[in-house]
């Protein structure tokens, strides 16, 4: 891939594959999201065809990427399902590659037996007898005590990982100050943040030093912002799924120029950013055709210099305009 290592090189490099905190896990630098692969038009602005989205699959596990990560209620479970696919067309999941999924409400149900069921549906989509990493996912939007208390979400997730039904358990969500209170109940194994560690957004900083503190995993998805850092020309106006402010707006137009003043894209800054993050175990990058895969690959090992981080941070918008800053 790219003009530096080979496939096979790549995939034996200690930079490529990292321990994933304290879980004895190991990942790779570089994350294929299933997130598109369901097909959430709405969202990444395209539908995705089965075949694709099974296709994308095969070529992350021919590939160095050797993370998986998904969630029970992406597209009512479609990526699970095509996951499930891909893995029986390759004869099951490859000894070195990590799958992660996420346990998700039905409705306004997020009770602790929702979280056991929610288990039991991805179990079966994606043909696993044992989900090594299961996250609790975007638990912000429901109330915090109710979650948290005995018998609740939370629990269940905690009692599933001692009753060896799942792995290890992880904490996945966006607004920082609501995720805080989940991270303080220190029984998480793994954090994943999204939109708010990226060129243009520091908002997971302090969440992201509470967890290494823990001894937990990091996980950063999101890194394009959902799309306005994908493109070195045009692209969408917003950020996080909100329109973009002008100050997010004209940092965008800016790092643009910079980019190519070095001889790169914008797209490859932004997986690089966080890439280069030594606490930042992985990097989801959500993928839904087969040909990604490759381009991503070669934009993570493709060579930046140096020079340019420090303009590009010159140019991080100021913190009142950040997701999260009220």
């Amino acid at each position: 891939m790219g003009d530096t290592l080979t496939t096979k090189e790549l995939a034996m490099t200690e930079a490529w594959i990292r321990p994933l905190g304290r879980t004895g896990l190991q990942v790779s630098a570089v994350c294929l999201g299933g997130g598109p692969l369901g097909s959430m038009p709405r969202l990444f602005g395209r539908d995705t065809p089965a075949e694709d989205g099974i296709d994308t699959v095969l070529a992350a596990l021919d590939s160095p990427i050797r993370f998986i990560d998904t969630s029970n209620g992406y597209s009512d479970g479609e990526s699970e399902r095509r996951i499930g696919a891909a893995l029986a067309r390759h004869g099951g999941l490859p000894d070195d590659v990590v799958l992660a999924t996420k346990v998700d409400p039905s409705g306004d149900d997020y009770s602790g037996d929702r979280v056991r069921a929610s288990v039991e549906e991805s179990r079966e989509r994606l043909g696993l007898d044992h989900l090594p990493l299961v996250h609790l996912h975007d638990p912000e939007n429901f109330d915090f005590a109710e979650l948290s208390a005995p018998g609740g979400a939370v629990d269940a997730l905690v009692r599933l990982r001692e009753e060896g039904q799942v792995g290890k358990i992880g904490l996945a969500g966006g607004r920082v100050q609501e995720i805080a209170k989940y991270l303080d109940l220190g029984v998480f194994d793994v954090l994943l943040v999204h939109n708010r560690w990226t060129l243009l957004d520091r908002s997971a900083g302090p969440l992201i030093e509470e967890a290494l503190r823990q001894g937990m995993g990091v996980l950063n998805a999101a890194v394009y912002g959902g799309g306005i850092l994908a493109s070195q020309d045009g692209g969408p106006t917003t950020y996080g799924y909100r329109p973009a402010p002008p100050e997010v707006l004209g940092a965008v137009e800016q790092m643009r120029r910079v980019c190519a003043a070095y001889g790169t894209d914008i797209a490859t800054a932004a997986l690089q950013f966080s890439l280069r993050d030594e606490r930042v175990a992985s990097t989801i990058v959500g993928m839904s055709r087969p040909q990604r895969v490759a381009e991503t690959v070669d934009a993570a090992t493709t060579a930046v210099p140096d020079a340019i981080w420090p303009e590009l941070e010159a140019l991080l918008p100021p913190e009142r305009v950040w997701l999260d800053a009220d």
